[in-house]
């Protein structure tokens, strides 16, 4: 059974909790316990209703403030399909949190709320699934109870966000009209919507089709960890511990370690302790090489055949996630996978407007959830591929040297 990942984005209180918690509710993939206790803490038990967001606003301070502060992970099944959902913030201080949850999903939902229509929220969401290439895009035009289920209003909804699909490349987009709240078009089909003919939500996750996760083709594989034990049984024992983030090794394959260009041939493979004939991603392996050559952590050892691009300058769309500004000439580590060195920003090139996605050239202040293009200086050479062509080794992020903070998420060009 495949997996889907997906993540639910819109505007506070756009229902994305609710949402979630509807399809848990419907689905049947609540627990007895579970639903005992969030019909002890809702608000609404008088009333006979349960509130099916305080299934993933878990954390204190968001259900004192009824909002989502931290990406939730919520998991569940079907009898077609497993799914894992991130529930991102929808303040717009909290946009950073939003990339984390995007760069591995299959599949956006962005909720619109059916009274506001397309807002700067639902652009500066719109943009970053752009940026992240998340494959499916589903536009959940919500509360549609609230607006009387009016068809004109999801049609105008839909003229709107196709403007914005377009100019950001976003091609299988779908529109679904629901009401998380009152559970119309989430599993079933809603009677108070005969005028729309397509899927419920759920038909739809569940026979959209999944993308291949792993790339079999790029065969990258950043260096953990040299093991060498150095004791009397395992006296000349060197391997090379890491995770296989793309692509396939097979015993005797010719390889290249890189930044250095050094080469040489793959004498055995481990998995758990056991050696195999091959490995794919995304598998844990120890390498071990016919050649006694240097080799440590955050190199990236490739097959020579097919091998990134290597350099010190890196042009990178940036979405910034620090709460000081962003400015030339300022200094971060950089890390892709497992190799961490020092950088600095060498360049802001321009600054992407989120309501005219329009380019500033000029920029002035990056601030917080600004996305800018930019080109970063690093102290040694760096191993990539773009990020559109593989995103486990075109990702990057800057960290604060000082603070050890997560300052920005890089999308290597």
């Amino acid at each position: 059974m495949d997996i889907l990942r997906f993540i639910t984005a819109g505007s506070v209180d756009d229902g994305k909790s609710t949402l979630i918690g509807r399809l848990l509710y419907d689905s049947k993939s609540i627990m007895i316990d579970q639903l005992e206790a969030i019909e002890k803490q809702t608000k609404n038990r008088e009333e006979g209703d349960i509130d099916l967001a305080l299934l993933t606003d878990g954390l204190r301070a968001e259900r004192e403030q009824g909002i989502t502060i931290d990406v939730a992970y919520k998991y569940f099944s079907t009898p077609k399909r497993k799914f894992i959902i991130a529930d991102a913030p929808g303040h717009i201080q909290y946009t950073r949190n939003m990339v984390t949850g995007a760069s591995n999903s299959d599949l956006i939902i962005i909720l619109i709320d059916a009274r506001h229509g397309v807002i700067e929220q639902t652009r500066r969401h719109s943009i970053i699934a752009s940026l992240l290439n998340i494959p499916n895009v589903v536009v959940a035009i919500n509360k549609m109870d609230l607006v009387g289920y009016s068809q004109d209003t999801y049609n105008n909804i839909v003229i709107d966000f196709s403007k914005v699909a377009a100019s950001l490349g976003l091609k299988k987009v779908v529109y679904i009209p629901i009401s998380a709240l009152d559970g119309d078009n989430i599993v079933d089909p809603s009677t108070h919507l005969s005028w729309y003919d397509g899927p419920s939500l759920l038909d739809l996750l569940e026979t959209v089709e999944v993308e291949q996760y792993s790339n079999l083709t790029k065969a990258r594989f950043p260096v953990q960890y040299v093991i060498r034990p150095q004791t009397e049984v395992l006296h000349d024992y060197r391997g090379y511990a890491g995770k296989l983030v793309s692509g396939i090794y097979r015993k005797g394959d010719q390889i290249t370690v890189l930044p250095s260009g050094l080469q040489s041939r793959i004498s055995a493979i481990e998995i758990g302790g056991k050696e195999v004939e091959e490995a794919f991603a995304p598998q844990s392996i120890v390498l071990h090489l016919e050649d006694d050559i240097d080799i440590s952590r955050g190199d990236v050892i490739v097959a020579s055949a097919d091998q990134p691009k290597v350099s010190q300058e890196l042009e990178v769309l940036l979405c910034w996630m620090g709460n000081k500004p962003l400015a030339e000439g300022n200094r971060y580590l950089l890390q892709i996978n497992s190799r961490l060195v020092k950088s600095i920003v060498k360049e802001i090139q321009y600054k992407l407007d989120v309501n005219s996605l329009e380019k500033q050239f000029e920029p002035g202040t990056i601030a917080l959830n600004d996305i800018v293009k930019a080109t970063i200086k690093t102290a040694s050479p760096i191993p990539y591929d773009a990020y559109a062509e593989l995103r486990v080794n075109g990702g990057a992020i800057l960290i604060d040297e000082t603070s050890n903070v997560t300052v920005g998420a890089c999308m290597i060009q």
